[in-house]
């Protein structure tokens, strides 16, 4: 047999293991019926589709009540998730939980905690948080690659900044406890703007733990627009993100998109996707 033979042979298995993970943020909005025409019910098809399009293998969903959550599971075959509600560590409250392909992704362990002093107690907060919060990670491995790595989902408190830049803190301290020297990806709504204290934190270089913007990293032009908060306005757009996908380790950045899309005039979120490709070195 040919060298050449041999390398024809072995390249489509060097080429599934290069498979990059697309990885999203997606704040899905509460399903409340004060949205009226924007409500849950009339969109969630419309979320699922670009999650099911994009071939996503990573979701970290925000807002994400627990009949949202069922939905969601429902729609997208193939996926499982990790996650708990933050009002009582069950079903009660939002999720800030994290979807994932069976097919590309095991879990091996996952948890949820608090954004607050006593990160371990159902319900708690601490500082200036308006309302509880939570951050939910999982210990995964990629089934193609066999690489393991963690990857976390948080919302920020919409109303303290202290709590903000407090829970930031945390999060990285929980980072550097849990997932240690493996590769991290970090996916959620913060709530702050890239110049703003809770960013500042989680991406500080003087630090010995810091993370990685993707969108500082992306090889190509933007995809889309800045701002990814848009408040159902579809006349005008965000100047600043509020929702973000972090890394930390040998991660490369391939393609970092804020998805534009409209249905009937409609935007599926009052918060636009975001999605990243990332190939571990």
């Amino acid at each position: 047999m040919t060298l050449k033979l041999l390398a024809a042979l072995f390249l489509p298995i060097i080429a599934t293991a290069q498979e990059p993970l697309h990885v999203m943020s997606f704040n899905i909005r509460l399903n409340t019926p004060a949205d009226s025409a924007n409500a849950w019910p009339y969109r969630k098809a419309f979320v699922a589709e670009q999650v099911l399009k994009n071939k996503v293998h990573l979701l970290g969903v925000q807002e994400a009540l627990h009949e949202q959550m069922t939905d969601l599971a429902s729609l997208l075959p193939g996926y499982k998730y990790v996650g708990k509600g933050r009002d009582d560590g069950r079903e009660k409250g939002e999720y800030s939980a994290i979807f994932y392909d069976t097919a590309r992704i095991e879990v091996i362990n996952s948890a949820t905690f608090w954004l607050s002093e006593t990160p371990e107690i159902p319900g708690s907060k601490s500082w200036d948080a308006a309302i509880t919060r939570v951050a939910t990670w999982a210990e995964v491995m990629d089934k193609i690659t066999g690489e393991k790595s963690f990857v976390f989902n948080t919302h920020f408190d919409h109303i303290g900044k202290e709590a903000r830049r407090q829970s930031a803190l945390l999060l990285l301290k929980v980072m550097e406890v849990v997932a240690g020297n493996y590769d991290v990806i970090l996916t959620g709504d913060f709530n702050a703007t890239p110049n703003e204290p809770p960013i500042v934190a989680l991406t500080d270089k003087d630090k010995p733990y810091y993370l990685v913007n993707t969108a500082s990293k992306r090889k190509k032009k933007l995809v889309g627009p800045t701002g990814t908060f848009n408040g159902w306005k579809t006349d005008s757009l965000p100047k600043e993100p509020i929702d973000f996908i972090f890394y930390r380790g040998k991660f490369k950045v391939l393609k970092h998109v804020t998805i534009l899309e409209t249905r009937d005039g409609r935007y599926s979120s009052d918060h636009f996707p975001v999605l990243v490709h990332l190939r571990q070195k």
